[in-house]
């Protein structure tokens, strides 16, 4: 049978049944409860044609005998549904908006005045054009579920573990807290800097880090540098908190990239004390959302940390974005059509293994040449201002940020989009409240 009609039976079968005391005194009726016993078996039934349809939900997610589990199944699989619908209702009107499309009075779509071409379709070819890359690819599985992985979505504040707390117990103590920002600026070997370029990638030895043994080899490797790059690949779409897929580390002669959604539960273990480590430089490009999802899903504080993104700034740069730095330092071209692409796939494709390491591949290279820029221009500095110094101190603060969750209230329904301009007065705000 067809799979949402069967969906629309259990949904209805169970609209017209009465509920608690109301439910128990029908139910002494043998009529009552004969009719109750027949939704409960049809109901059985269409749930385990539901869950056998493997060719959905994949091989192994068959309907659980257990009732909580059987709840917490049926609810996973509407959100399921749900969020395929809504993907591709999304990726229908980006394709209206990109052919230029609009909906006749027939109720038909067609080109508007002026425009020729080939309707192209969820992913497929249009007017010549590559498809773009698609940020969310509906028939992954949830990584929660593939990976059995443990995600608090409690409407409780984020407690940091790994932290210290101050001496009343009111706040979280970050390792930051005891050093100086002037611990970290290495003013000292500068005016002898010779920036080296890397080699391409195809000349560089690269590793995809998928099990704890690789994790090892690569904590030994860090354990022997006095810096390494990092960025971090995230997947924020239709998630309460969102998920880091992927971890990439760069030294100045091995570029890395860690599964963290295979590795989730063993990279703090393996990695906390490097990123904590005063004595390594980390750089990032653009830190404040990595810094906040390495403490969220790893546990992770970062101590002494370059940001290029503050540098660019600092030096009055025309963009500030990591592809400008790329292009304008190493002379790479990068695809950032992939910047939102859907980090969630596995095996991750080639292009994006590329794609993944450009962005921590030149980073120690183009913190070279930054650093040499911020010095000089502190040399030439007749007052008390110190361009590297600013970088650090604005690099310094973002490591300080401490991830807090965002919390439902009885006032978050004001936080919806479009809402506050929407102009409703306070019967139309109650409605939506209880919506």
């Amino acid at each position: 049978m067809d799979f949402n009609h069967h969906l629309l039976d259990l949904s209805t079968s169970t609209q017209s049944i009465p509920s608690s005391d109301d439910f128990r005194f029908h139910y002494n009726f043998p009529e009552f409860r004969h009719l109750i016993e027949e939704i409960a078996r049809k109901s059985q039934s269409m749930l385990n044609q539901i869950g056998s349809s493997e060719n959905i939900w994949g091989i192994g997610s068959s309907f659980p005998a257990d009732i909580d589990d059987a709840y917490e199944w049926i609810v996973n699989a509407n959100d399921d549904v749900l969020e395929l619908v809504d993907e591709i209702v999304d990726e229908f009107h980006r394709v209206l908006k990109e052919q230029d499309m609009e909906e006749g009075e027939d109720g038909f779509f067609k080109f508007k005045k002026g425009k020729k071409g080939v309707f192209g379709y969820l992913g497929h070819e249009a007017n010549g054009k590559k498809p773009k890359v698609s940020f969310h690819v509906h028939t992954l599985r949830k990584p929660q579920y593939h990976y059995n992985l443990v995600v608090d979505n409690s409407n409780q504040p984020f407690e940091h573990v790994w932290l210290e707390k101050s001496e009343d117990g009111q706040r979280f103590i970050h390792p930051l807290e005891k050093l100086s920002v002037f611990d970290f600026v290495d003013k000292g070997d500068i005016e002898s800097l010779v920036p080296v370029m890397p080699p391409p990638l195809e000349c560089t030895p690269f590793k995809l880090v998928e099990d704890v043994k690789g994790l090892k080899e690569l904590a030994a490797k860090l354990s022997s540098v006095d810096e390494f790059a990092v960025d971090l690949e995230h997947n924020q779409y239709r998630s309460f908190q969102g998920l880091t897929c992927l971890m990439q580390i760069s030294t100045r002669t091995e570029d890395f990239i860690v599964d963290t959604l295979k590795l989730r539960d063993h990279v703090g273990t393996h990695l906390r004390e490097f990123f904590k480590d005063p004595t390594k430089k980390k750089v990032l490009h653009g830190a404040d959302r990595d810094i906040v999802w390495l403490q969220r899903d790893f546990g992770i504080y970062v101590c002494n940390m370059f940001d290029t993104g503050q540098a660019s700034r600092v030096l009055k740069l025309e963009r500030y974005s990591l592809q400008h730095l790329l292009q304008h330092y190493c002379g790479v071209t990068a695809n950032k059509e992939y910047q939102n692409a859907d980090w969630r796939a596995r095996p991750l494709p080639d292009v994006m293994i590329k794609y993944g390491r450009e962005d921590t591949h030149y980073l120690l290279y183009i913190y070279d040449v930054m650093r040499i820029k911020l010095f000089e221009l502190s040399m030439e500095s007749e007052g008390s201002d110190d361009p590297l110094l600013e970088v650090y101190e604005r690099s310094y603060n973002v490591c300080m940020q401490l991830y807090e969750k965002e919390l439902l209230t009885e006032s978050s329904y004001l936080n919806l989009k479009g809402l506050r301009g929407a102009g409703f007065n306070g019967q139309q705000l109650a409605v939506v409240s209880v919506s």
